[in-house]
């Protein structure tokens, strides 16, 4: 006797179907475009997830380089003070610093300033 797919088959669709819900129109609705806008959806969520950080990274560049030129210093000579004096912060943390924190900045930039200046 001839197997078919049945139930595998409903439940593979059931799960492209949840996976798009709130999908506008037929992107929700109709198997074939279903299929094309999750697979299409996951490539953007992948390469987003890497363009995430990068922006991120970015945002924290233009903070601290803000900061940075506010006590008379560039940003790339401030990093490099960092790297003299063996300071270890990312910038994450030093854009945090900058925003809620700005003695400990001074401080920061203070040493940096120090270790170019030897």
């Amino acid at each position: 006797m001839r197997t078919t797919k049945g139930s595998a088959r409903n439940k593979a669709k059931n799960r492209l179907y949840k996976k798009a819900k709130g999908y506008v129109g037929g992107r929700g609705t109709l198997l074939r475009t279903v299929k094309e806008t999750v697979i299409r959806a996951g490539v953007f969520a992948y390469r987003d997830r890497k363009v995430r950080k990068r922006n991120f990274r970015r945002l924290w560049i233009v903070r601290i380089n803000a900061a940075v030129r506010e006590r008379g210093l560039r940003y790339g000579d401030f990093i490099h003070g960092l790297k003299k004096s063996g300071i270890d912060l990312d910038r994450k943390m030093l854009s945090e610093m900058a925003i809620a924190d700005p003695a400990a900045f001074d401080a920061v930039v203070e040493e940096a300033k120090s270790a170019l200046a030897a």
